[in-house]
């Protein structure tokens, strides 16, 4: 378990580092680049489950977008699994309740259920590879900022900072006190139920109070609800990030709204 707590400590300290880094991609304002994952999951989640090789044609945007940060495609894809369990949970029932056979290959036969379960989990694939690839570019405190900025209520965006911000607190804390019962246990690795219970409440005792001293230590900063500006905030919008933003959005547009798969195999067939 400690070992398992240190390992989010390290990759959330990863994704602050790799938000600062220097490259086209992070040099782009944030609203255009939230603006742009929003196009890019309103247009991606929209295609019908039936258009699985039109579906396939949005992995362009996550592999283009990790060259343009300097960052690598293949780990965004390994992080991106974590999800696959909850999306194949959600698509395993239309494997039962949609047979109607939609193609074959030799004696195999391909059901609309297959071809739907498929396409919930690249849309799954798909959606947390944008938001990764956002959050690595922007970093979350510049992100809620944006989010800030673009007009959403600040309760809302505040909410998000914070829940990120407390990970650490937890973190931190589960990790004094797994500390502080090695100390204790004298080579023992398992523990009753009873005992997993007092930790988890003395946690969540811990948590509470080191959340009333940061809060105390924001209010006498003079916090009044709002994000502050960041010191790594670009002063204004630029022609790059009008590009960037138009460009990406009716790329997107067009992918959604002309199947060029389909488009591509039309003419192939008429030659």
């Amino acid at each position: 378990m400690k070992n398992r707590l240190q390992h989010v400590l390290c990759a959330l300290d990863a994704m602050e580092r790799t938000a600062r880094m220097q490259s086209p991609l992070h040099r782009t304002d944030t609203r255009a680049k939230l603006l742009v994952t929003l196009v890019f999951l309103l247009t991606m989640l929209s295609v019908p489950l039936v258009r699985l090789p039109n579906l396939l044609l949005f992995f362009v945007f996550p592999i283009i977008t990790c060259a343009m940060g300097n960052m690598s495609y293949g780990t965004v894809f390994r992080r991106s699994l974590i999800v696959l369990p909850f999306v194949a949970f959600i698509g395993v029932f239309n494997l039962l309740y949609d047979r109607e056979p939609v193609f074959r290959i030799g004696a195999l036969v391909v059901t609309a259920g297959w071809v739907s379960f498929l396409s919930i989990i690249l849309r799954g694939l798909l959606s947390v590879q944008a938001l990764l690839i956002l959050v690595n570019s922007t970093g979350y405190y510049r992100l809620c900022r944006s989010m800030q900025r673009l007009g959403v209520p600040s309760v809302f965006t505040t909410q998000l900072l914070f829940v990120y911000r407390y990970i650490y607190v937890l973190v931190e804390e589960a990790l004094a006190m797994q500390r502080a019962r090695d100390a204790r246990s004298f080579g023992r690795r398992s523990y009753p139920l009873k005992v997993w219970g007092t930790l988890v409440g003395q946690l969540l005792i811990r948590t509470f109070d080191r959340a009333e001293l940061i809060s105390r230590a924001m209010l006498a900063r003079g916090f009044s609800g709002r994000i502050p500006a960041d010191v790594f905030e670009h002063p204004a919008w630029k022609m790059r990030d009008t590009l960037f933003l138009a460009v990406w959005s009716s790329t997107l547009v067009l992918l959604r709204l002309f199947h060029p798969v389909e488009t591509f195999s039309m003419l192939i067939n008429n030659l």
